[in-house]
């Protein structure tokens, strides 16, 4: 059914102008702080230069379609990101089973299942009954192993490094928002000055790579279902939190089958996952957007229309990166998602009930094992599972 959001205030016959600049404040600053992660969670399981940079072309297509779209049609701001959740999960995968073709398979089945998601009512709540704690615990360890990379940083590329973290904590004091910009724009510096030996060039102009999926059964299990689950509740989820705090009744069967069709189209491309933002969509649907909650729309459909006008700067993002040290593209990954692990690490811990299975899913996770070809998010959350159902049996 269709949703309309709910004013909390007076009309307001304001111009386009603030609504619109919100949106694409919006998507500069969604886009400059998470690209690199992109970036390194496709390189991780084996995407080249080319590969990576058409990845990101792609999800910014994607984003600017579904977006704009979905915004335009449901007069809401319904702002559309990539998965960075899902990009910090790839960088912990690292090289899967069956390689980077193995593991585009597993994009396909990730967006399958968002759009299976969207069409069963049945399956949505199942996956929204996943116990927030384990579903945390999932994504905090993760996130635990792009998280360690600047300390590692710090020690294997001081020189790289240390200007990089020292911009970062003095505007994460100072002026939190562009912490990792100015990161960003400081490994840009240090790069042009020292660039890493034996680099290759990226061209700076992206193109659409098509590579066809394979399904391996390991790749599929171990990275496609941890992918849509923590797609799913980080972001999805979110979102949809996000909209309801400001008042709107999401469409949320077409938000989902529209995000997981666009990851299905985008997946052979090198795409891993777009889904409802929920950073990005605070500062388009809020009240700093626009006073009048009927023309925050506005905002949805610029931030989506702004992505067709950054898509474009994939290739220059991957020349950069391609220059840079590997260890020093996850040292950035790793402070822009700092503060997700905070709160993940916060939602593990702080209900009583499931404090043990949701650690137990943490540590398991963490652990960066893989058995029988399925990596460790999977079996973290297998763990957490049977941890919590042995203690339901003892009740």
């Amino acid at each position: 059914m269709d949703a309309a959001p709910v004013a909390t205030s007076p009309p307001h016959r304001g111009g386009v102008a603030a609504p619109a600049l919100a949106g694409i404040v919006a998507a500069v600053v969604g886009f400059a702080g998470s690209f690199a992660i992109v970036l390194a969670g496709l390189h991780a399981v084996g995407a080249s230069d080319a590969q990576a940079s058409s990845g990101l072309l792609v999800l910014s297509i994607g984003m600017g379609v579904c977006g704009a779209g979905l915004s335009y049609r449901y007069k809401m701001p319904l702002s559309i990101a990539w998965s960075t959740p899902g990009a910090a999960l790839l960088v912990t995968a690292g090289h899967v089973s069956g390689g980077y073709p193995a593991a585009l398979g597993a994009f396909l089945l990730a967006g399958a299942l968002v759009v299976l998601a969207g069409l069963s009512e049945r399956v949505t709540k199942a996956i929204i009954s996943i116990p927030g704690p384990l579903a945390s615990g999932l994504l905090a360890g993760v996130l635990l192993q792009v998280c360690i990379q600047p300390a590692r940083a710090l020690v294997d590329v001081p020189g790289h490094a240390a200007p990089v973290v020292a911009t970062w904590l003095i505007l994460w004091v100072f002026a939190r928002r562009w912490a990792i910009i100015g990161a960003l724009a400081v490994l840009a510096l240090t790069v042009i000055v020292d660039p890493a030996s034996g680099h290759h060039h990226a061209h700076a102009l992206p193109q659409l790579t098509l590579t066809a999926p394979t399904f391996h059964l390991g790749t599929l299990l171990g990275l496609g279902v941890p992918l849509f689950l923590v797609t799913m509740v980080s972001q999805n989820v979110a979102g949809l939190s996000v909209l309801a705090a400001n008042g709107y009744t999401a469409p949320v069967r077409p938000a989902l089958v529209a995000t997981g069709a666009g990851s299905m189209i985008g997946a052979p491309f090198g795409g891993h996952a777009i889904n409802l933002a929920a950073i990005t969509m605070a500062m388009c649907a809020g009240p700093d957007a626009d006073p009048d909650p009927q023309r925050r729309w506005i905002a949805g459909v610029a931030n989506g229309l702004i992505y067709f006008v950054l898509g474009p700067l994939a290739g220059l993002a991957t020349v950069l990166l391609a220059a840079s040290p590997v260890v020093l593209i996850e040292c950035i990954a790793g402070l822009a998602m700092l503060p997700t692990l905070a709160a993940s690490l916060r939602t593990t811990t702080d209900d009583d009930t499931y404090r043990d299975p949701a650690i137990a899913t943490f540590v398991v996770s963490a652990s960066g094992i893989t058995a029988f070809g399925i990596t460790a998010p999977f079996w973290g959350l297998v763990a957490g599972l049977l941890l919590l159902g042995a203690r339901s049996l003892k009740a």
